[in-house]
């Protein structure tokens, strides 16, 4: 299937963590990093790679921690049989063994994103019309990561045909949010998400159109990184030059991991002409750097051009003084391109690409009836575009990156929300209405990520506290220049040095 555009360990002591719940925070005890379970990525891989641990001991533990948790919040989708993960876990055994290590994901139990084909694994996009699709060969994401020693133990759920940010459809069923499954986990890389956030899986792979990425990784409170246009390939593709929206990403449950996982995925390839050439290796090295004296622009609501859910840009705003204790400076922002412009670009560019990748399925009768109503939205939008709007859409594109690029003359990061509600209720298909104005579309209740999409610049989703009537997780979209990658994820970094109660504050299994 070709890429579209959118493309056991025994416990140590006892340490104290907090753990979120839905109205207020509780203390708990928990083993300590002993646990398998507990290592960050980075250690694990430096554990696999002293044999101080092996791919099988770290299979065990996260299986039965799917086993355990999975049924619940249908995180992950089409499993593969424990045996054969266990096997395969052996032969990297065997091979390390003899000093042949995969890569940096040796001996990593991963379930893909539900969009990206894996070979031999049901690959359905969350479609019914796909329900039945085993891809014989991987995508380009998906073969690194292979190459890097990753062991594919599923996949993770999406919404169908990964339109929406909120992950249900009518194959696998909703997936539910890690910190109170009566909500939604976002999308589309919900699954993911959550996956992560309830150590399921010690890293994940997402990708992002609309917000994708972001929105899940919020409010998870985990990281995702939306690389900038061409960091990270697609192919093969349909469309090997339109192909400028939709890219693959990490999610991690810290900027380092998610750093790591990075460096498997990012890289040139021959097939994507506009794909970046340079050594992705240097993401895996220290993100440390100083900021002192560095801007911070905070963008807001644009202005209040965006409605937000009440607390979002309370809960936002406490975030941002993380960023002024790592000594940098934290200053209003604005845009000079006015939000209902960018949206009208990012809807027409949005029917262009989404719509031109389901006008197929949709013109089969048989197919177009198992398709839900915003997939046909768009494909109905694709078809009543004209010349004209198509040529105005690529030139509002343009005026999208100028005025990024004038901002970041005087910030050298932007900062905007996740998303402009807190999640909501699991059984609500999208939000019809934020704080007293109507929403137009399935989508538009997460406008917010659109501008960094159509800019094409490197966005990182990090945690920014708990808000809302339910105490729910929020997040901050870190946003830097075009290919700063590097500088967008070491700032994340130092965010999340200077916000220790991240990674302390997990959620409540029971």
């Amino acid at each position: 299937m070709k890429m579209t555009r959118r493309g056991v360990l025994a416990a140590g002591s006892a340490a104290m963590v907090t753990y979120a719940t839905r109205g207020a925070a509780a203390t708990v005890s928990r083993p300590n990093a002993g646990n398998v379970l507990d290592l960050p990525a980075v250690e694990l891989a430096a554990a696999l790679r002293k044999r101080s641990v092996s791919a099988r001991d770290v299979m065990t533990a996260y299986l039965a921690r799917q086993a355990a948790l999975n049924p619940r919040f249908n995180a992950i989708v089409s499993a593969v049989d424990p045996e054969h993960l266990l096997a395969q876990a052996a032969a990297q055994d065997e091979d390390a063994a003899k000093g042949r290590f995969h890569g940096p994901l040796h001996g990593f139990p991963h379930a893909v994103k539900d969009t990206a084909p894996v070979r031999g694994i049901r690959s359905t996009q969350g479609s019914p019309i796909l329900r039945d699709n085993i891809p014989k060969a991987d995508s380009l994401v998906v073969s690194r990561m292979r190459a890097a020693g990753a062991i594919f133990a599923g996949k993770t759920n999406v919404p169908e045909f990964a339109l929406g940010s909120h992950s249900f459809n009518p194959v696998f069923g909703v997936t539910r949010n890690a910190y109170d499954p009566t909500k939604t986990a976002g999308g589309s890389s919900g699954g993911a998400a959550v996956a992560l956030a309830l150590r399921m899986v010690p890293l994940a792979d997402g990708s992002d159109f609309g917000g994708s990425l972001r929105n899940p990784a919020g409010w998870n409170n985990v990281f995702g990184f939306r690389p900038s246009f061409g960091r990270v390939p697609s192919a093969p593709s349909t469309d090997t030059f339109g192909q400028t929206f939709a890219t693959s990403g990490p999610l991690a449950r810290s900027v380092r991991d998610l750093a790591l996982m990075l460096s498997v995925q990012a890289g040139a390839d021959p097939r994507v002409p506009f794909s970046l050439n340079d050594d992705p290796a240097a993401f895996a090295k220290p993100l440390d750097r100083e900021w002192k004296g560095r801007r911070i622009g905070w963008l807001g609501d644009l202005g209040g051009a965006l409605p937000m859910e009440d607390g979002v840009m309370a809960v936002c705003e406490q975030a941002l003084a993380a960023f002024r204790t790592i000594g940098m400076q934290v200053e209003s922002a604005t845009l000079s391109e006015p939000a209902a412009a960018m949206w009208k670009t990012a809807v027409d560019l949005r029917f262009l690409s989404v719509g031109a990748d389901l006008r197929g399925f949709a013109a089969d009768p048989a197919k177009r009836a198992l398709m839900k109503p915003e997939a046909l939205w768009e494909v109905d939008g694709f078809h009543a575009l004209t010349a004209d709007r198509i040529v105005d859409a690529q030139e509002g594109r343009t005026r999208i990156f100028e005025a990024f690029r004038k901002a970041f003359e005087q910030f050298d990061f932007l900062v905007l929300p996740t998303a402009q509600v807190f999640p909501f209720d699991v059984d609500t298909r999208w939000p019809s209405e934020i704080a007293g104005r109507k929403m137009d579309s399935y989508h538009r209740w997460m406008e917010v990520t659109l501008p960094t999409t159509m800019a094409g610049l490197p966005t990182l989703a990090v945690p920014a506290g708990f808000g809302g009537p339910s105490r729910l997780p929020m997040g901050l979209q870190i946003i830097g220049p075009a290919h700063a990658d590097l500088a967008v994820l070491q700032v994340g970094h130092a965010y999340e040095q200077a916000s220790p109660w991240i990674g302390k504050t997990r959620p409540v299994i029971g």
